[in-house]
């Protein structure tokens, strides 16, 4: 019987100290670096393979394991199945392998609706600044990889093969003939 630890932030370059505190007493620490809105990210893949019967996985806050609440359910379905507990550190959750809490369902649901909820609005507020930093002429997107003039010089190196052309600049035929 381990006790797993599984930290998430949602980019390279944020600080994962504020999680790392409360599992020190971990055997076994995962940590993944990318947005919660799935549950495509490696470190959560193996920990769900890794994880026995009679371990428990200890989270910092219900939001770092998943910002989706039908993704939450699942996860804590898939470890319960599997005969592993959950722990929820900052909200005081605990999700038993064997057993069934209604006042924890019922916290989950709340705590995992606002998780869900807080996602929504960070994609809100970033499509508004996107949208104002637009209009200021400040956003241009970001800088294309490939330009007309590289398509042309790769086209004059693959005498005029559109498909090596595209192969050796990793994209598609239409991005090249895009940039024609």
């Amino acid at each position: 019987m381990q006790r797993i630890g599984y930290i998430r932030v949602s980019s390279v370059d944020q600080n994962t100290a504020r999680q790392e505190e409360l599992i020190t007493t971990c055997d076994r620490v995962f940590e993944d670096r990318c947005s919660g809105s799935h549950t495509n990210r490696p470190q959560l893949q193996e920990l769900i393979r890794y994880a026995r019967n009679g371990d428990t996985v200890i989270v910092h806050s219900i939001d770092r394991l998943a910002r989706d609440l039908s993704d939450l359910e699942k996860l804590i379905d898939t470890f319960k199945e599997k005969g592993v507990s959950v722990v929820f550190e900052k909200e005081n959750l605990s999700f038993s392998a064997d057993g069934k809490d209604a006042m924890s369902e019922l916290m989950l649901q709340i705590f995992g609706a606002v998780a869900q909820f807080e996602r929504a609005k960070i994609r809100e507020r970033q499509a508004e600044g996107i949208a104002k930093a637009k209009e200021k002429g400040v956003y241009k997107g970001r800088k294309k990889k490939i330009t007309p003039e590289l398509v042309a010089e790769t086209l004059k190196e693959t005498k005029g093969n559109k498909a090596a052309a595209a192969r050796i600049l990793k994209c598609t035929e239409r991005t090249i003939y895009r940039n024609l």
